[in-house]
């Protein structure tokens, strides 16, 4: 099998290949390199990122313990600033009570001045326990290790130009067609199996294979981070603004890396370039706004651009909770093409399913 893709879920799946079939040939393209949350609190019940971001919440600390991959499960409250707020915050605790796995409770005031005497919350805070990050450089360079130690082949640097089938639609397997981007030089061979986990190229490898009707627009939603390198105001926990109906994203948040540095973000800002990843400053004054609602101590000057990331979307519109324009993760068997997997819409939670991804992608193809 051939998985185009080489960030985490890219890796997790080729990893996952190789656990339990000798002899397997895997390609990987691609890259990733950033401090990731545990989470999924927002998503409908019977969805594929609750169900995958729970299973693969499990597997990553397991994973983590077993390898001594750097992470920390530190928590996460939710504050909300307005009834409205509020008012979400009880939908997702009531949500979670409907699901096994996902503790979180309510916060008192007594106990939130005590613990983060630096967050603001007018109105409530919800605490979700099992929340933590992770490095998910280290988490990918183990992926990578483990592959490669099974006898898996990863080519970087070398994105898919085409893809076409052998003979009918898969039957005869398939043709890829590989450029160096070092030298220019195209390589072409076959694979029987075609997993697109390509993240930001994914509807373009999916365009390359099944007919114009079934074609699929890929979106890039931007998040720009900032960086506080002061002291204070700190936290213990990653703080959240309550969720509010028709964003494309959480709002902007704090978030510690592994080191415990403070970091707010993400956006959402929609570009027309995956490659766009200059932080737009003009978006600070609007994150300082958002970020003061539940830190207002925060020295304004010493917030400082960091990095950005983009995240692939299947539309504009989609929001984080569940409606009409909740957009799932997309992991299926194409009808019609044999061998075909294809993975569209891999955003959060992806890094932290991945894992349960791989699973999953293994069962589709020997169930």
């Amino acid at each position: 099998a051939q998985v185009i893709g080489g960030g985490a879920v890219g890796l997790a799946i080729a990893r996952q290949w190789f656990k339990h079939a000798a002899g397997r040939k895997k390609w990987s393209g691609g890259n990733g390199d950033q401090f990731a949350e545990f989470r999924g609190l927002y998503y409908g019940a019977d969805s594929l990122k609750t169900k995958l971001c729970i299973r693969g919440r499990e597997m990553l600390y397991d994973l983590c313990q077993k390898h001594d991959i750097p992470h920390r499960n530190m928590g996460k409250w939710i504050v909300a600033q307005t009834d409205e707020q509020l008012e979400e915050l009880v939908k997702v605790n009531n949500f979670t009570r409907s699901i096994e796995g996902v503790p979180t409770r309510f916060v008192s005031t007594e106990e939130a001045v005590k613990e983060e005497p630096y967050v603001r919350a007018k109105t409530g805070i919800l605490e979700s326990s099992t929340t933590g990050i992770i490095d998910s450089h280290s988490y990918m360079q183990f992926l990578l290790g483990d592959l490669e130690d099974r006898g898996g082949d990863v080519a970087l640097h070398s994105p898919v130009v085409r893809i076409a089938p052998v003979r009918g639609e898969g039957s005869g397997g398939w043709e890829i067609t590989t450029r160096d981007k070092s030298s220019g030089e195209d390589n072409t061979f076959t694979s029987e199996v075609v997993i697109n986990s390509a993240g930001l190229g994914a509807c373009n490898i999916n365009n390359m294979i099944l007919p114009p009707d079934r074609h699929q627009t890929q979106y890039y939603a931007k998040g720009n981070y900032f960086s506080y390198p002061p002291s204070t105001p700190s936290t213990k926990h990653l703080i959240y603004p309550a969720p509010e109906p028709g964003l494309g994203g959480l709002g902007t948040h704090l978030t510690l890396d592994i080191s415990g540095r403070i970091r707010f973000g993400p956006d959402v800002e929609w570009v027309d370039s995956p490659d766009d990843l200059e932080v737009n400053d003009a978006r600070l004054p609007q994150a300082i706004e958002q970020i003061k609602k539940f830190l207002p101590d925060i020295k304004e000057d010493a917030i400082q651009p960091d990095y950005a990331g983009i995240r692939p979307k299947l539309g504009k519109n989609a929001a984080v909770a569940t409606g009409k324009a909740f957009q799932d993760f997309v992991i299926r068997n194409e009808k019609g093409y044999l061998g075909f997997v294809n993975l569209l819409g891999i955003e959060s939670p992806g890094l932290t399913s991945s894992l349960a991804i791989a699973e999953m992608v293994e069962t589709l193809l020997y169930r």
